[in-house]
């Protein structure tokens, strides 16, 4: 099912499969949300959950446990349920499954509150562990925002703009999508990094972890039309799309790809959340329209 959210001038879509937000309209009718075109990515905004990016070899031990998933987990694939509704929210809800318990063996429950504001729109997701054990998971967005926007533009005419004018560097992945242990480059200057395709043919995916800043704009350089991400509750900031796609996908992270050298427990993932029986955790990010 798909709903319609409204507040003033903007419309929004959300869809119960993989609870994702959809479409984002402006007065204009400016879409900002990627739509999905199976010729470059049949993504647009999926939820990843319990895990971020690849497993080593396909699987994590969670406590004796051993836990297969594919890159980012499940979320994106399941049917979400209707919690709540008004005109400009919606919460919609994924709880455990025969399929999931298969896969991660825990009862929970994953709330999503998408809320469309008067010139943007919030994502919350609140996991709450609904068992007698402690639960182990990561979560973050894969959210693909249209880039270029515009007829006539390009996708080198746009940056990230980061709020603090900082350096950073970026982690490195193995062909296997997995984090290559202390292998670093630099991308980011001032707080600024140009968009540019070769960047995404190098490196598939820039990941920049613990950053000063709290958010990101992605922009177009002469008018300075775009959007703003707060990241602010995620320790990582990743950017990805595919060479030669309208797109460029921000994604927030509370966890990562598993290190070419972990341990293969969950509870040693790099920047996973753990959650005593009848505990609840919240997440969210916030996107402006600028």
């Amino acid at each position: 099912m798909q709903f319609t959210l409204s507040q003033g001038s903007l419309t929004a879509a959300v869809r119960t499969r993989g609870g994702e937000l959809v479409s984002l309209r402006d007065r204009d009718g400016t879409e900002y949300i990627w739509d999905g075109n199976p010729v470059f990515w049949s993504g647009q905004n999926p939820i990843l959950f319990p895990i971020v990016g690849a497993l080593k070899n396909g699987k994590v031990d969670a406590g004796g446990t051993v836990c297969e998933m594919s890159r980012h987990g499940f979320a994106r694939t399941q049917e979400f349920t209707l919690v709540e509704q008004g005109n400009d929210f919606i919460v919609l809800e994924l709880r455990e499954s025969g399929e999931t318990l298969a896969r991660y063996p825990f009862p929970f429950s994953l709330r999503v509150r998408h809320h469309l504001l008067s010139n943007g729109f919030s994502t919350a997701f609140t996991v709450e562990n609904t068992g007698g054990s402690p639960l182990p998971f990561c979560a973050g967005a894969h959210t693909a925002f249209r880039c270029p926007l515009f007829e006539g533009e390009r996708f080198e005419d746009y940056q990230l703009v980061f709020s603090q004018a900082e350096d950073a560097s970026s982690l490195l992945l193995t062909p296997e999508g997995l984090i290559r242990c202390g292998a670093l480059e630099p991308v980011l200057s001032h707080g600024v990094l140009s968009l540019d395709y070769g960047t995404f043919q190098r490196m598939d995916t820039v990941i920049f972890q613990q950053l000063q800043s709290a958010s990101v704009s992605l922009l177009h350089k002469e008018t300075g039309r775009g959007i703003q991400m707060d990241f602010s509750q995620f320790p990582v900031a990743a950017f990805w799309t595919k060479p030669g796609a309208p797109f460029l996908c921000l994604e927030p992270w509370h966890g990562c790809p598993a290190l070419d050298d972990e341990t293969g427990r969950f509870q040693d993932k790099p920047f996973a959340l753990t959650l005593a029986p009848g505990e609840q955790k919240s997440l969210a990010y916030t996107v402006t329209l600028v």
